[in-house]
């Protein structure tokens, strides 16, 4: 009895060790497809803020457009707001160059030639970019529009520069806008309202 004991307990102690390595090898794979699992969850969730982010920015991505004659003016920005801070001379310095909003750098699009003042500036997206003053502004059209503030702001890269005259407005605009509107024939504007402060250019499309 003891024999068949000892031969059985040799027959089914190599099945039982055969089913727990067998059982091992299969676990890390299945913890590695959760790991993956779980690391594509983490990605999409990142996504989802990101977007989320952007839309609950206070600086949110705006666009200003508008037809003039047969082309269509096209200006991207990001829309700051007062918040009961004071912007210039205090959030926007002056003497400085300003992205002329906030995040990624304020551009336009000119399907068209265009002349702005006595310069004539080919059709293209530029940045668009200020220096502000008390008296006077600088506005400048600048090749690299795709840029964050003005961080690689380069100057060797400006297409125009051209002073305005700021206006002071009686109502507040809690949030920065820019406009863009025809004023008939191949004419048009470009303006941008902040606080109770307005700078504006017109253009004429060639």
């Amino acid at each position: 009895m003891k024999n068949r004991t000892f031969k059985a307990s040799i027959i089914i102690f190599p099945l039982i060790i055969g089913i727990l390595i067998t059982t091992s090898c299969g676990t890390p794979n299945e913890h590695a497809h959760d790991n993956k699992n779980g690391n594509e969850h983490s990605n999409d969730n990142h996504s989802d803020h990101e977007t989320t982010h952007e839309q609950n920015s206070s600086s949110p991505r705006k666009a200003a457009m508008s037809n003039v004659g047969d082309s269509h003016v096209h200006i991207d920005y990001s829309a700051p707001s007062v918040k009961g801070r004071k912007i210039w001379g205090g959030l926007v310095a002056y003497d400085q160059i300003w992205v002329t909003g906030a995040h990624k750098a304020t551009s336009i699009n000119f399907p068209n030639d265009v002349m702005i003042k006595d310069a004539k500036v080919s059709s293209g997206k530029y940045a668009l970019f200020t220096i502000p003053s008390k008296s006077e502004w600088t506005l400048i059209l600048n090749k690299n529009w795709d840029q964050h503030l003005a961080d690689d702001y380069d100057q060797s890269l400006d297409i125009v520069r051209f002073k305005v005259n700021p206006e002071k407005i009686e109502q507040l605009h809690e949030q920065l806008t820019f406009d863009v509107k025809e004023k008939g024939g191949n004419t048009g504007s470009v303006s941008m309202s902040w606080e109770k402060l307005k700078i504006s250019f017109d253009f004429e499309v060639l």
